[in-house]
């Protein structure tokens, strides 16, 4: 559920990049809420409120998981594609993000996500491990030698 908030308060937000299950679990989530709402009202007018609610923000999410995989916004209009647009669309959306940084942003692997409980330890580092003065060793005579 915190994926689907997450992508929720990203609402207008379409630079940068998200992962896969970012983007599965807002779609499911929408996919559900829509369904329960069709069932809950059999003419379908909460369920069209909610799908034009949610419109931005899906489209959103959508396009920050293309920046994910390298791809730009512009593949969206495979949509106009019957069939195979769409299908097209769901194999990019399968696919792993793109390892280290892309042009639209580092990798979301790489950061803080929104269902952990607590904040990842940092690295330590090296000096405060091995107890060495942080910095370039100096070689040779110094004013004070």
């Amino acid at each position: 559920m915190n994926w689907y908030l997450e992508a929720l308060k990203k609402y207008a937000q379409f630079k940068g990049r998200s992962r896969r299950s970012e983007f599965w679990w807002f779609a499911a989530v929408n996919a559900l809420v829509s369904a329960v709402l069709v069932v809950v009202e059999p003419g379908g007018v909460l369920a069209a409120v909610y799908t034009l609610a949610v419109l931005t923000p899906g489209s959103a999410v959508q396009v920050r998981r293309l920046h994910d995989t390298g791809r730009s916004a512009w593949w969206l209009m495979l949509m106009v594609v019957p069939l195979i647009g769409g299908l097209v669309l769901l194999t990019l959306a399968l696919q792993d993000s793109q390892a280290g940084s892309n042009r639209y942003g580092t990798n979301p692997k790489l950061t803080r996500m929104p269902d952990d409980d607590e904040p990842r330890q940092a690295e330590e580092p090296r000096s405060a491990v091995t107890g060495e003065i942080a910095g370039p060793r100096r070689t040779g005579p110094t004013k004070w030698s």
